[in-house]
């Protein structure tokens, strides 16, 4: 007679969902992604903003969401730059400058080198969210009148021909909070008419899609690392959110085989207690 099949034990099943996420993050996969409607407008704004024009990027988040926007950001940046956009830095968050400070850092190890102060600038941060919002807004020149390394905004080849919020072709905000991205679409889309877009936490998403889908003050919306995924997979620039996302898969997918195993072994249990019981 067939034996009743013992559960698998957990140390294997803790081994082969380790190995589902380790695998996919040493290797490189590239799993196929599909893009959606809200990331293809981010792409989209970025692509057509002409060379040469100054961005307005904010870092509105600090460590603590980084794993989830900080892959954001990059591919953003890397496609400015690809498209040769003055890239403008700030802060609404005081540990966003060093957000800013530290993907730079990590395209000039990856070999991508824009000049400072030419190809981008790091203006700092900056406190009071929708009212220094509204200020420079009015004057970007009063409120930033230096950069984070003292140089002052005339000397700044990036900043020439930058008045007012209204100089910028888009505004991207990569928020993990207030202030940020709704306090942008306030300001720069609401009472400058500048194009705002930006990434936030998979959690956030729900909340400031209405932004984009109902109402229109948002030109697309990057949301948690599926939507930096995305953002890779269009630049064409795999990244740490496309291994993310690949581990994910990878993990969702042994989680997956392991609930029919361990349905399969049910049943079979089921059956053969049945069988003893009319044994008897």
């Amino acid at each position: 007679m067939s034996k009743i099949r013992e559960p698998l034990d957990r140390r294997i099943i803790f081994l082969l969902v380790f190995i589902g996420v380790a695998l996919p993050i040493m290797i490189k996969v590239g799993l196929p992604i599909e893009t959606t409607e809200n990331v293809e407008m981010v792409y989209d704004l970025v692509e057509s903003t002409p060379a040469g024009s100054p961005v307005l990027i904010s870092f509105d988040y600090d460590p603590s969401t980084k794993p989830e926007i900080h892959p954001q950001a990059i591919a953003v940046i890397k496609h400015a730059l690809k498209k040769k956009q003055k890239i403008i830095c700030m802060a609404l968050w005081p540990m966003g400058v060093k957000m800013c400070e530290q993907i730079f850092n990590t395209l000039e190890e990856e070999g991508i080198k824009p000049v400072y102060g030419t190809d981008w600038v790091n203006m700092g941060y900056k406190s009071g969210g929708a009212i220094s919002l509204k200020a420079i807004g009015a004057d970007f020149r009063k409120v930033f009148t230096q950069d984070t390394n003292g140089t002052l905004v005339d000397d700044i080849p990036a900043l020439h021909g930058v008045r007012s919020l209204q100089d910028f072709k888009y505004v991207m905000s990569f928020s993990a909070g207030v202030p940020g991205i709704k306090e942008w679409v306030q300001v720069g889309h609401d009472m400058y008419n500048v194009p705002v877009s930006g990434g936030v936490t998979a959690v956030s998403a729900p909340s400031i899609l209405p932004y984009v889908n109902e109402q229109q003050q948002l030109t697309g919306l990057l949301g948690g690392m599926k939507g930096a995924a995305e953002y890779e997979f269009m630049i064409g620039v795999p990244g740490t959110a496309t291994q993310g996302m690949d581990a994910q898969s990878f993990a969702h997918l042994i989680i997956i085989i392991l609930i029919i195993i361990g349905n399969i072994n049910y049943f079979y249990n089921k059956k053969i207690l049945a069988l003893e019981e009319a044994q008897k």
